[in-house]
């Protein structure tokens, strides 16, 4: 942590594709080799010099309890760096405990008993000092953890003062001045802390509390301290990682890979099933049974089906990939609002299919019908949200704004048959055979497998399908995020997605109906 005018300031934080090509072993060969973050298409098709290019063969190893607990710190790591890397407004909160928690209510007794112990023990004649003087050896290695490496005099200036043999000495000669050491604590404090805690300084020195209210105090402000502290750090790490990202989060998914047999496990599964599906898509039906020859599809054909699915994937069902783990969140909350997007624009095709002519042309009122059924259908994704109800309070909702507009315009208002059948096509959106909904979900598909197949996808964000206009700043802006993830995940993982597609063609038999239960060393390491 700076001192003085060495204070952190914030430090600025600063996607493609190719077609399938010919039918060989070469075609998974292809996406092994990856360059940096903005040439994901070199990425699938240029040579590699990179040393963690391919995954690294290597025997299969026992599972013991180290490599365990060391996958865990390896994808604790990965995880934070990605996190880093692809959420720029990614900080550390001071630890925080949720209301009413069990874990809270036991952290607030422990610290209460502790505090007045301390409080009890400065109070007695004479006072004991045994709580106090762990108190400020405590603090003395947090001030001491501030400091850069090169800050010897202030190192020296808090060992001198918060000297604790010489503590203890006074202490038991009840000669401890209290007071004038957390008012050195306070001045140091001061000259460590960012500029946002300024004012918190301020207060300190201006308490007129109790001594052990004032220590207290002192211990809240440390903690904002530290996370000041690890966050200024991370901006600092920020630029360095998004340098070397994907050979970072390349070579840390290998040390797990080579600690944790089934590290793969559901990577595979997840291929396996989308290339099966591609296989069965694509054999011929028109030539006799004895005759068909089965066509086989490029790896990027397989990659970008696979890709696809992840859109939509069922949390409930199985858990994502693991190349896909670290971003989990985040395709949750990119499938959230595309769910949404999607009822909002069947809500809005059915308004306009029923109406018709008297509401067509009127930008200001299809934005309030958008804006009314958005609100209405917010936190649509939650388990306890009650969708045929909010969608009865939107068909009602927006026959009110129908009303106002049309009688505005002099239109008659809609009759109440009219009411009850438009709330019922809208309440029918629920039902998954349900025509409109059918249609939309058909056409965001082609719209994102368009993003995914696009090398140049940001020129496509725009260019949404017919029925999809009501919604295409909000698909763009989600097509945006998902093609963002697909890409860099594409450039990370490429190696380790093109050893599982190459077992899993060139292996010598199909795909069967079950996967397997292959390792992560047959996985990365197969040909």
């Amino acid at each position: 942590m700076p001192l003085n005018d060495e204070r952190p300031a914030s430090t600025s934080s600063g996607e493609d594709q190719g077609s399938d090509v010919e039918s060989s072993s070469e075609r998974c060969d292809s996406i092994t080799s990856t360059s940096d973050l903005d040439c994901s298409r070199e990425s699938f098709t240029s040579d590699c010099s990179s040393k963690h290019c391919t995954p690294s063969s290597s025997p299969p190893k026992t599972l013991t309890l180290d490599g365990v607990l060391e996958s865990v710190r390896d994808l604790s790591d990965l995880s934070l760096a990605h996190e880093i890397i692809v959420n720029h407004n990614f900080h550390l909160e001071p630890n925080s405990l949720p209301q009413d928690s069990l874990w809270k209510v036991v952290r607030d007794n422990v610290h209460k008993a502790f505090w007045d112990i301390l409080e009890s023990e400065l109070n007695d004649d004479p006072p004991e000092y045994g709580q106090a003087i762990r108190l400020l050896e405590e603090i003395r290695e947090i001030l001491l953890s501030f400091l850069n490496p090169g800050a010897n005099r202030m190192r020296t200036q808090i060992m001198e003062v918060l000297d604790m043999d010489l503590i203890r000495q006074q202490a038991d000669k009840d000669t401890v001045d209290i007071q004038g050491l957390s008012s050195y604590i306070i001045t140091t404090m001061g000259k460590m802390c960012a500029p946002v805690r300024d004012e918190e300084i301020k207060k300190l020195r201006e308490s007129s509390d109790n001594i052990v209210t004032l220590f207290r105090e002192i211990f809240r402000v440390l903690d904002l301290m530290k996370a000041d502290m690890a966050n200024f750090a991370i901006d600092n790490l920020r630029p360095v990682l998004q340098r070397q990202s994907v050979e970072y989060e390349r070579a840390k998914f290998q040390s797990i890979l080579e600690k944790t047999p089934n590290a793969l496990d559901h990577t595979t599964s997840w291929i396996k099933s989308v290339l099966e599906e591609v296989l069965s898509a694509t054999t011929p039906t028109g030539q006799p049974q004895g005759k068909r020859q089965q066509a086989v599809p490029g790896p990027f054909q397989i990659l970008n089906a696979a890709f696809l699915r992840i859109l939509t994937w069922d949390y409930n069902k199985s858990p994502l990939p693991e190349t896909w783990m670290t971003d989990e969140t985040r395709l949750r909350e990119i499938q959230w609002k595309l769910q949404q997007c999607q009822a909002v624009n069947e809500v809005l095709l059915i308004v306009y299919s029923t109406i018709g002519g008297p509401i067509q042309g009127l930008p200001s009122l299809s934005d309030r019908l958008k804006r009314v059924t958005s609100v209405l259908l917010d936190g649509m994704h939650s388990p306890d949200f009650k969708l045929k109800e909010a969608l009865e309070g939107v068909s009602a909702q927006i026959c009110c704004e129908l009303n106002k507009s049309l009688t505005e315009r002099n239109y008659p208002a809609l009759t109440p048959a009219l009411q009850a059948t438009f709330a019922g096509q809208i309440c029918s959106i629920t039902q998954k055979d349900n025509p409109i909904r059918t249609l939309v979900e058909d056409r965001v598909q082609q719209y994102f497998t368009a993003l995914i197949c696009d090398p140049k996808p940001q020129a496509r964000l725009e260019q949404v399908p017919a029925g999809l206009t009501s919604v295409k700043t909000e698909l763009a802006f989600i097509g945006a995020k998902f093609i963002t993830l697909v890409n860099y995940n594409k450039t990370v993982y490429g190696p380790f997605y093109a050893d599982i597609i190459r077992k899993l063609m060139f292996s010598g038999s199909p795909p069967a109906a079950h996967p397997p239960q292959t390792t992560a060393q047959d996985s990365v390491t197969s040909n």
